[in-house]
This record gives structure tokens, C-alpha cells and sequence, in this order.
């Protein structure tokens, strides 16, 4: 049963992905920006199972010992990168910080995250993908099965309580990426909304239109807003309800 499930909910991402990119090559399906190091192939899946099998066991022994050592690793950096960012803030957690923290070299970290933004993305990556699957998956109205202008109302409403528990993290992140227009999380994200406006009948650039939206719920505009103008979160969820309407109604 629970092998059944998970087959399905797979089936179901790689689906969604489909109607999202219509033109993608589909293969392991990533909703984020994947870790860096991470296995993103099928050769890689296929390399680990054509091991020969008269490879000593101390050698597996070997292996499985410096993956348990990379896993703990990598929890324990990602443990110290949390304790840092409550005490200092998002802008305080550099590569050096956290190797001071976890008693490491910088070079670990480095290789363990790739960059500044690989950890933030890493950091990020749960909250994100509950995110998704939330809009993707889950129950009306975030989910499917509410008309386009109440998705798109509780998308909105839903994107700014997630920037207010994890804006800090988002934002440096924002800043530490290379494009992070072009991140995989950014770019499904705005689909999602041209798709609804596309639903709606909206007939002005809805690929425009749905960047312009985005922009108006980017973790740093909202944080502005909220830390130094004093906004209330109520106020700017009502807000977007009003910008929503509007868009779609107008169509």
C-alpha cells in the first residue's frame, strides 16, 4: 500500500511537470534547487547498483561508513547554520561562521554546499517543497479544484505567511544566487500563477503579468514592508486580494 501511494504521488509530480513544461525531458523530477553533490542522474543510480558483487566487504564497510560520515556532516553544518542565522540573522551566516561553528575547515563547507547560495538553498528546501506540494497537491483553495481567482487569492495569502517564517532565510538566498530569477523553485512558482491567469482568461501578457505579481510577494519587499513601515500581515494579505481581483476581473 504505502509503495502503491508513493508511486502515484510520483506519477503525480512528474504529470504536473509535464503540463508546466510541456517541452522538458523528463527524467528525476526536482521541484528545487537541487544540493549541490546531490545524485541527479540515472547513470549515477545505475553505477551504485552495477557494483560487482565480489567487491570485498570491507570496502562496502568503507563506503557506508564515509556516507553515515557525510550525512552527519551535513546535518550538523546545516544544525550550525540555524543557530547562527536565530542569534545574527540571516546576513551574519558566511561560509566562515559556520566552519568556525561546527569546528570544521572552510573548505568543508565548501565542498559540502558549493557556495553561499547552495547552503541557503539547502536550508530552504523543505520549506519550499511543502510549499509546492501545498499549491500542487493539496486541498481548495490553495490546491487544485477552487475557481483561478480563489487560488490565486490563497496563493497569495499563503506565499506571504511563508516569507514571514522564512523570509530571512529566502532573501539571502535571493541575494546569494547567481540568477535567482532563473532557480527552478522561482520559475515554477510564476508558472503556477500564469497558469491561473491563463484560467481566468486573462489575456494581457499572462507570462508578464505573472512576474509582476511575483515581484509584489518577494520575501524583501514583504520584510520592508512589515519590519520597517509596519504593516500588518492582515493588511497585506488584503492587499493582494484587491490586486488579484482586479487582474482577473479586468480580464
Amino acid at each position: 500500500m504505502i509503495a502503491e501511494a508513493f508511486g502515484a504521488f510520483t506519477n503525480a509530480k512528474r504529470t504536473t511537470v509535464r503540463l508546466l513544461f510541456p517541452d522538458a525531458t523528463m527524467g528525476t523530477v526536482s521541484l528545487i534547487p537541487l544540493r549541490p553533490g546531490a545524485e541527479t542522474t540515472q547513470h549515477g543510480a545505475a553505477a551504485r547498483s552495477d557494483r560487482s558483487p565480489l567487491a570485498g566487504s570491507g570496502s562496502r564497510r568503507a563506503a557506508d561508513s564515509e556516507r553515515r560520515d557525510a550525512a552527519h556532516n551535513r546535518e550538523l553544518l546545516l544544525r550550525c547554520a540555524r543557530e547562527l542565522i536565530e542569534e545574527c540573522g540571516a546576513d551574519g551566516l558566511t561560509m566562515a561562521t559556520l566552519a568556525a561553528r561546527a569546528g570544521v575547515g572552510k573548505g568543508t563547507v565548501f565542498r559540502r554546499f558549493g557556495s553561499r547560495a547552495g547552503l541557503m538553498m539547502s536550508l530552504l528546501s523543505d520549506a519550499e517543497a511543502q510549499f509546492q506540494g501545498r499549491f500542487m497537491f493539496g486541498p481548495p483553495p490553495l490546491g487544485p479544484g477552487a475557481p483561478p481567482l480563489e487560488r490565486l487569492i490563497a496563493c497569495g495569502a499563503e506565499r506571504i505567511s511563508w516569507v514571514l517564517e522564512f523570509g530571512e532565510l529566502a532573501r539571502a538566498a535571493d541575494a546569494s544566487a547567481y540568477n535567482r530569477f532563473d532557480v527552478p523553485a522561482a520559475v515554477l512558482w510564476r508558472r503556477h500563477l500564469e497558469l491561473l491567469l491563463r484560467e481566468a482568461g486573462v489575456s494581457a501578457d499572462p507570462w508578464l503579468m505573472a512576474g509582476a505579481l511575483s515581484a509584489t510577494l518577494e520575501p524583501e519587499r514583504i520584510l520592508h514592508s512589515v519590519r520597517v513601515h509596519g504593516v500588518a500581515p492582515g493588511r497585506l494579505v488584503e492587499s493582494w486580494r484587491e490586486l488579484a481581483t482586479r487582474v482577473m476581473r479586468g480580464a
